[in-house]
């Protein structure tokens, strides 16, 4: 055999190894994107519940928000969620949503004090014909630490449970597709 290498031995093709299954990342905050998606559902259900004249639908709101976030997860990673999984994922939207909502009720004390104070705000107020002792009593809790820390402790566990509740409900109806 002229011109054939001495080494020319046929070469068996490789065998292609499996593609590693890689194992969906657990929900918590160390998920950037349960985290992305749980942030932008918190954002969009404070927007919401910022609609005057709609307080009344924040429960659903909050439910939605975690019904929504649970749909956005799946779109994202393609991943269906458990029950459990879903509960998780609308717990995460609701703490981002109880954060976003501590800080705009922050701000807005803040901005009051900075405008006047409360008496200046009563003022204003009653002139959009607010029954005064409604008034009252916002003006009286707000001069209570107690009463506030008691508010934001109640307001915590109904956004997240409502969340939570919402976020299992929605991997209950999106994983019957």
């Amino acid at each position: 055999m002229e011109g054939a290498a001495p080494n020319d031995a046929p070469v068996s093709a490789l065998p292609i190894p499996p593609p590693a299954v890689v194992a969906p990342v657990p929900l918590s905050f160390r998920n950037p994107i349960a985290v992305r998606v749980g942030f932008l559902t918190a954002g969009l259900v404070c927007l919401l519940m910022m609609i005057p004249g709609v307080n009344l639908l924040s429960i659903l709101w909050l439910l939605g928000a975690g019904c929504f976030s649970v749909w956005i997860y799946k779109r994202r990673t393609g991943q269906r969620l458990t029950v459990r999984g879903g509960a998780r994922m609308g717990w995460i939207t609701g703490v981002l949503s109880f954060a976003l909502l501590t800080i705009l009720f922050t701000l807005s004390v803040v901005a009051i004090q900075r405008a006047g104070g409360l008496g200046m705000l009563k003022d204003r107020l009653s002139d959009l014909s607010i029954q005064q002792s409604a008034l009252d009593e916002a003006a009286k809790m707000l001069q209570n630490p107690m009463e506030i820390l008691k508010s934001l402790v109640v307001m915590f566990i109904v956004i997240t449970l409502t969340c939570t509740a919402g976020g299992a409900l929605g991997a209950k109806l999106l994983g019957k597709d």
